[in-house]
């Protein structure tokens, strides 16, 4: 009997791989292929352009932690703007608080979004379902761009890696603009890519080092996501005026009752304090 696997190199001599199940849909559209499988392990998964985006098995870790941190830090948050996101996961853990009036999500190939909804409606299925959710289908740059300032409390960029159509969600223009369209409170959120190997380091390095030009407060966090690269992931926390650790509001966070497989308020605090390496990494830029 033939396997099949997928495998997705994270370096010239390392990969990652899984054992597929079915393939289930693989389509290329004007930006990028998308192909989505099923797992024993992982559960229904896809790729773009032959990396990992999501797996039904650890979603809920990144979901949450790109999400819930900005949340504890800043309670009364209304309006959210969501860049990239297509899956639908983010969108999701932020409908879950009833004080947000709007989330404008803004997806640049409308393709990933209807093919999670049709294929991992684990996190998909709440894009037609609340009426909060506006679906944009354009370019997130140009988006931010135009948009008015101090528009949005809060910013989540969920972007795939800096390379093809999230190159653009990783430069000081883009940025810059994020800055303007923040409320005075805002925060920013975003993929700060992976502090181990040396092409994910690189892109992390040179993020930090724009947003941190730009916003008086930034911050970085770290989660462990098993599917993607080395298994260790950040997330940047950029803020006009709040910061992560001493604007931390736990007892109003508890207000909300949110039950969560990975976040936890003990675990806010923890995942700001990095590894020394980590640190160094930061702090050189």
């Amino acid at each position: 009997m033939l396997d099949l696997w997928f495998s997705e190199f994270h370096t010239p001599d390392a990969k990652f791989s899984i054992k597929v199940k079915e393939h289930l849909v693989t389509e290329q559209t004007k930006f990028q292929r998308i192909d989505f499988f099923r797992s024993d392990t992982f559960g229904t998964f896809f790729t773009i352009d032959g990396l990992i985006m999501v797996t039904e098995k650890d979603e809920f870790a990144y979901h949450e932690m790109i999400c819930h941190p900005a949340f504890a830090t800043n309670p009364y948050i209304k309006n959210v703007l969501i860049i990239g996101g297509g899956d639908g996961g983010t969108a999701r853990e932020v409908s879950r608080y009833p004080t947000v009036q709007k989330i404008d999500m803004v997806e640049i190939d409308e393709r990933v979004v209807r093919l999670c909804q049709q294929y991992l409606p684990q996190t998909a299925s709440i894009l037609d379902k609340d009426e909060r959710i506006n679906l944009f289908f354009e370019d997130g740059v140009e988006f931010v761009k135009n948009a008015p300032g101090n528009s949005y409390d809060l910013i989540l960029v969920d972007s795939t890696d800096p390379i093809g159509p999230g190159e653009g969600l990783f430069t000081t223009e883009f940025y810059s603009n994020c800055y303007r369209i923040l409320t005075d409170c805002g925060i920013l959120i975003n993929q700060h890519e992976s502090p181990y190997y040396e092409r994910d380091a690189r892109e992390m390095k040179r993020a930090h080092q724009k947003i941190k030009r730009i916003f008086p407060i930034a911050k970085v966090y770290d989660f462990h996501m098993p599917s993607y690269p080395s298994g260790h992931w950040l997330f940047g926390f950029a803020s006009k005026s709040l910061d992560p650790i001493e604007d931390f509001k736990p007892e109003e966070w508890k207000k909300f009752n949110l039950k969560t497989r990975y976040y936890n308020l003990e675990l806010h605090k923890a995942s700001f304090a990095l590894p020394t390496y980590v640190k160094e990494l930061l702090e050189s830029v």
